[in-house]
This record gives C-alpha cells, sequence and structure tokens, in this order.
C-alpha cells in the first residue's frame, strides 16, 4: 500500500554538516560565531516540528573540545530536543548491531530520558575517535543520552555498513552512515571490493535508503576522494559532509540515479570564495519513495565577503603602476576597494534579517580581498605590508590580520639536478595559498628526501597528529620507536649480514611503510602510556603533566607483541613480509578464518572498541536484513604517472593559491581510470 502523503507518513529531518563548534575560540571577536550558529540549527528544528536531525560529520572543531564547547553543545541540545512530544518514529533495528557503546539503544527508546527530537551523527575528520579507549566527543553525547553516534568504521580494510531501520506510518527510511576515513586508505578498500552494505530482507523496494558520508567530494589527487560511482545505486539520496561549499540543491548523478546533496558548514573556518556562499541547512520530508527539501537560511552567520582582482589588469591601477613610488596610492586605493566589501557585507547581512537591528548590533564582517600584484616589464606595485595594510580595519572586521591577501606570479629559471631535495615548482604552486595542510606539506617535501631510518609515512603522520590533534607526544614517541626497532632489528642480524646493512636498513623501512599503508601499525600506536604524575606537581604553576617532555612511557613489550602478531598474521617469524604476500587481497565470498590466525586479530587496524563479528551470507539486520555482496569486484586498469625531464633553463609560471581542507596525504599517487 503506498503511503497516503499527509503528515502520519512523512519523516521530517534536519540535515546539517559541519558546524566545528569551537572554531576560533581563542579569538576575542569570533569566539562565539561557531556555536551560536549551531544553537540557532537547534531551534529550527525545534520550530519546524521535525522527527530527527542528522548531523553530517565534524559538529566539533578538534577531537578534544574545550569545555565551553562541550557545554554549549550539550545545553542546545537539552534545550532544543529534549521535552515531552512523542517520537513517533519506530525503531525497527537490533540496536547492538548498529551502535557501539555502554548504551546499544536508541536514546528515545531509553524510559529515562524524554526525547523529543532524536538526534543522529557521524563522526568527521576534525572530531574523530582517538587515544586510550578510542573515544570522541560523541561518544560522550551518546552516553549523556543527547545524541545517537552511528556509522563507526572499526576496520578500515574491510568495513561493514549497516543501515538504522527507521518507519513513520507507511515510510520506511535505512539511513546509513560512514564516518570519516583516511580518503587514500578509503579509496583503496573500495576499490579492492572490500566494502559490503547490508539491505533489509523484506519489501526492499518500499525502503527509501538514505545515506551519511563525511570525506573529500571532488578529487585533489588520484586517490584521495571517495567517487560517487563508488556508492551503491540501489541508494536514494546521499547527504555529503566534509566540504564547506553550500550546494543545498540536491544534484541527480545519471550514472547511479541517486541525488546528492551538500549542506556545508555553518561557520565560515577559511577565507576561501567557497565559504562565502550562504549558509543553509536543509528539512526533508520523505513519504515514501519521494522527498522534498525545504531551505532554511542560518541567519546568524557572520557576514563574509571576499573578492579577488589583478592589478595589472584593472583599470583603478593603471596609471598607478606608472608612477615610481606608488605605495601611498596604491594602498589609498586598495583600501576604498575593502571599505566597499565592508558596507556590502553589512547590506547582506541586513537584508536576511526577520527585525530591524541596530547598526552596533551589526557584527563586524570578514572581508578577503586577494591581490595580483604582478607587473608588467619596467613597472612595479609596491604593496605595503598586509599585515600592516590589515590593522587599519580595527574595529571594521572581525580578522583584522588578514584582510588582504598579495600574490603575483613567478617566474623561476631551474637549472638540471639542482636542489634535488626541493619539490618541483609546480607541486609547491599547487599547495601554496591562504589554506596550506600541514599533511601536504609534510608529504611533498619528504618524497623529494632520501629517508635511510625513519619510514615516511608513519614521520608524516607523526608531525599532523602533533600540529593538527594536538598531541605533543606524538614526534617524541615515534623517533624512541623507530629507532629502537631498527637497532633491535640490527642486532638480530648474524655476522655475514653486516655488511649489507644499509641494505637491510632500507628493507625494514619499506616493510614499515607497507605496515603503515594497511593499518597494521594503528594498534601499537594507541598502546602507548604515560608515567605517573609524581604527587607534588602543580599544574597551574608547572603545565599539565601530560605535556611534559619524558612523560610518555614507550612500551617495549606492547611493541614486541604487535609485532609477533602480525608475524604470526603472516605465518613469519619476523618482522618481514615476503614480497610475494598480497596485503590487498580481494575476497568477494567470506571465508571463515583458520584457528591458527585467531590470535593475530588484536593487532588488526580498527578504529573502534569492538570487534565486529563477521555476518554470514544470510545473517539478518535484527528481523530484516541481509548481505549484499561488494559493490566492486573489479580492479581498474592503472597508468603509471611519469614525469618529463626538466629542461635548461626553463621559465615556470607559479601561480600561489588556496587549496580546500583536505585529509592527509602520505602516499605516492598512482593515477587510475574507470572503464
Amino acid at each position: 500500500m503506498a503511503p497516503s502523503g499527509n503528515a502520519a507518513d512523512t519523516i521530517r529531518i534536519l540535515v546539517a554538516t559541519d558546524s566545528h563548534v569551537g572554531y576560533g575560540e581563542r579569538d576575542s571577536i569570533r569566539k562565539d560565531d561557531s556555536w551560536r550558529s549551531f544553537d540557532e540549527v537547534m531551534q529550527l528544528a525545534k520550530s519546524q516540528d521535525v522527527d530527527m536531525v542528522l548531523l553530517g560529520g565534524d559538529l566539533f572543531h578538534e577531537n578534544k573540545p574545550s569545555r565551553k564547547s562541550m557545554y554549549q553543545v550539550m545545553r542546545s541540545l537539552r534545550q532544543n530536543c529534549l521535552g515531552d512530544k512523542p517520537c513517533e518514529l519506530e525503531f525497527l533495528s537490533d540496536a547492538s548491531e548498529v551502535f557501539d557503546g555502554a548504551f546499544n539503544n536508541v536514546n528515545y527508546e531509553d524510559p529515562d530520558i524524554n526525547v523529543a527530537i532524536p538526534v543522529f551523527s557521524i563522526h568527521g575528520n576534525h572530531d574523530d575517535p582517538t587515544g586510550d579507549g578510542n573515544l570522541c566527543a560523541l561518544d560522550l553525547l551518546q552516553v549523556s543520552g543527547l545524541c545517537n553516534y552511528f556509522g563507526r568504521i572499526p576496520e578500515v580494510d574491510k568495513i561493514e555498513i549497516k543501515p538504522i531501520l527507521l518507519q513513520k506510518g507507511l515510510t520506511k527510511l535505512a539511513l546509513y552512515g560512514m564516518s570519516n576515513v583516511r580518503d587514500e586508505r578509503l579509496f583503496r578498500t573500495f576499490r579492492d571490493g572490500n566494502v559490503k552494505f547490508f539491505r533489509p530482507g523484506i519489501q526492499q523496494k518500499d525502503w527509501f535508503n538514505l545515506m551519511a558520508v563525511h570525506q573529500n567530494h571532488h578529487a585533489r589527487s588520484e586517490t584521495n576522494y571517495l567517487p560517487e560511482n563508488f556508492l551503491p545505486d540501489f541508494l536514494d539520496l546521499v547527504i555529503w559532509g566534509h566540504e564547506h561549499e553550500c550546494l543545498i540543491d540536491p544534484r541527480l548523478n545519471h550514472e547511479t540515479k541517486f541525488h546528492v546533496m551538500q549542506p556545508g558548514s555553518s561557520v565560515a573556518t577559511s577565507l576561501i570564495a567557497g565559504e562565502a556562499v550562504p549558509k543553509n541547512v536543509a528539512i526533508l520530508n520523505i513519504t515514501g519513495k519521494e522527498f522534498k527539501v525545504e531551505k532554511h537560511r542560518i541567519k546568524s552567520v557572520r557576514p563574509f565577503v571576499t573578492k579577488e582582482i589583478a592589478l595589472q589588469t584593472d583599470p583603478r591601477f593603471k596609471k598607478i603602476m606608472k608612477v615610481r613610488d606608488n605605495r601611498s596610492l596604491l594602498t589609498n586605493e586598495l583600501e576604498k576597494i575593502v571599505l566597499e566589501q565592508i558596507e556590502q557585507a553589512k547590506n547582506e547581512w541586513l537584508y536576511i534579517q526577520d527585525e530591524e537591528v541596530d547598526e552596533k548590533d551589526i557584527p563586524l564582517p570578514l572581508v578577503r580581498l586577494k591581490v595580483d600584484y604582478t607587473a608588467p616589464d619596467g613597472c612595479k606595485f609596491d604593496c605595503e605590508n598586509p599585515r600592516r595594510f590589515s590593522n587599519r580595519f580595527v574595529n571594521k572586521v572581525a580578522n583584522v590580520t588578514d584582510v588582504v591577501y598579495f600574490h603575483k606570479k613567478t617566474k623561476i629559471n631551474r637549472a638540471p639536478n639542482v636542489d634535488k631535495k626541493m619539490p618541483d615548482e609546480s607541486v609547491l604552486a599547487e599547495i601554496g595559498g591562504d589554506s596550506v595542510k600541514v599533511g601536504k606539506l609534510v608529504h611533498e617535501f619528504l618524497t623529494a628526501q632520501s629517508l635511510k631510518i625513519i619510514p615516511q609515512a608513519e614521520f608524516g603522520d607523526a608531525v599532523t597528529q602533533y600540529v593538527e590533534k594536538g598531541d605533543n607526544h606524538a614526534m617524541e614517541a615515534f623517533v624512541n620507536e623507530s629507532l629502537s626497532l631498527q637497532v633491535k632489528e640490527m642486532l638480530a642480524l648474524d655476522e655475514n649480514a653486516i655488511e649489507d646493512l644499509d641494505e637491510h636498513m632500507e628493507r625494514f623501512r619499506q616493510k614499515r611503510e607497507e605496515m603503515f599503508a594497511t593499518g597494521l601499525l594503528k594498534k601499537a600506536k594507541r598502546d602507548r602510556k604515560l608515567h605517573p604524575r609524581p604527587v607534588n606537581w602543580d599544574s597551574d604553576e608547572q603545565g599539565e603533566w601530560a605535556d611534559q617532555p619524558g612523560a610518555v612511557i614507550i612500551d617495549d613489550e606492547n611493541e614486541g607483541n604487535v609485532n609477533s602478531a602480525l608475524a604470526i598474521k603472516r605465518g613469519k617469524t619476523s618482522l618481514f613480509i615476503s614480497d610475494d604476500e598480497n596485503m590487498n587481497a580481494v575476497s568477494n565470498v567470506p571465508k571463515k578464518a583458520p584457528a591458527s590466525k585467531k590470535a593475530a586479530t588484536n593487532a588488526s587496524s580498527t578504529r573502534g572498541r569492538k570487534k565486529i563479528v563477521k555476518p554470514t551470507s544470510n545473517e539478518n539486520i535484527g528481523s530484516s536484513a541481509q548481505t549484499l555482496a561488494p559493490i566492486f569486484t573489479q580492479r581498474p586498469r592503472r597508468v603509471v604517472a611519469t614525469k618529463a625531464s626538466q629542461l635548461n633553463n626553463r621559465s615556470i609560471d607559479v601561480i600561489e593559491d588556496e587549496i580546500s581542507d583536505n585529509d592527509d596525504a602520505f602516499e605516492a599517487i598512482i593515477r587510475k581510470r574507470r572503464k
């Protein structure tokens, strides 16, 4: 029987992604922007009487949010999502299979909590699980009963995605979630056919299949994104998180026949053009297999205007570039442009407000002016220091240190075999700009080096953990572990092998690279512990004990156990893996693991706290689900990327430009084409 189309058969879902609560909280002007936008979204959910809220990742800007950020999120969820209004959604899944925590049940069925609007969320790359216990901020919200955290990926090299089954009236909803996974690794897992989607076992054509993901949407290299055609074609709508540009209108993928919606972020975290697009959230109205979208503008977002000009072609600067000392003239003209942007930002913000607002209550806008000051031959643009120029707009803009960004095209003459340890100019130009990802920089510079002892991928990961995740001991622990393992391996060699010491060190380093790429070293990293804090330690005066040098215990015994488990898994007695071993084997049919390999499961790469029991082909989700065979069983053709030799004194144009928020990429890029 088809749904009637009335409210009793319509599921209303408020969809939002990338709230980034906690962003800029140390900025005296912008410190409250992120949580105010999130609170407006939650108030909208309550006022629009939705059935549920779906968050697409990056609720928090950091995986260790501050107490203020956690307080504001919990306050908003409690004020807007708890209440006496009964939730009309019927939960049909086995909660133990879709939730992983101390309370394996959906929060609105808990007899001790009155939940009016349930919130379902996956994690993103900013609020991902880390540290002892592999917990994240969403775990705290889940145990407090304020959020339903789903879409965990315990094993990144073997992913099984089971839906949450909900029903309201005659409308059935299968909600899939896949939290953030490093893009290169996820690409390989999909390519090798190691991703399984489960579907309801009965009335499959009657279910509306909705999925939330948090990955790169567009190719920034050959493998560091999730192609839309990797997802199964039985889906009806995909909510795409991680990308901050708001593309709220659903777009049809003509190959897979499902729609894709990209809500974007609710706060600007970088001064690029994509963040200047008006911020919106959507309310989905699902009735049977049909859906409609209601767009709602987020009105509390700080106004943001960006503009890009080229002085050489702009008529306002034609005469100025011919003046010898033109700094003051150039500065005055640029100042006029910025003032115009400020006025534009204020007018746009006032236009979307429902009530009249006093001038003093208008928030200071974000303004960015990108200036290409490349001058023709014989001319020069004498630009003022960008920070000094930006300080002219104190009390007029929110970003008083980076209003203007100067860049120009530079011709670089490079002879062959010069600076071999530096990346190519084209690579430096690509990664240059307003927002540079540390992982990308480390990867490109290490690729040009010749490391003999330290594994490149682990080194890059440690730098990224230190800079982006705030792990103060990442570098210290990595260096100690690497050197300790190298020494142990060298001492284990016989006398005849000493002459080939360099070769053995290189082999050892390469095998560590391979093991890191497949996720086999993740468990060892989570086993790090701290020395007990001294009794007389004063955290207020001396700082946190966990941040002190030497506080980390490098557990040699654990490292040895992990290496032993890895060796057992491969049937070897040493750390080395045979060259003929297939580390990315594709298995279309689940096989029963031999008993001798059972002990090695503790060392496999996991992102969750519990091991998912492999289902058989007849296993159901709750009472109505079955296994879907891997979507891809063939590997695409590979084309080896070649690098052309450099010419003597070749002139190269390098243009600095911004790059989008990107995940870490420490692997060599291999070009692949789909048939």
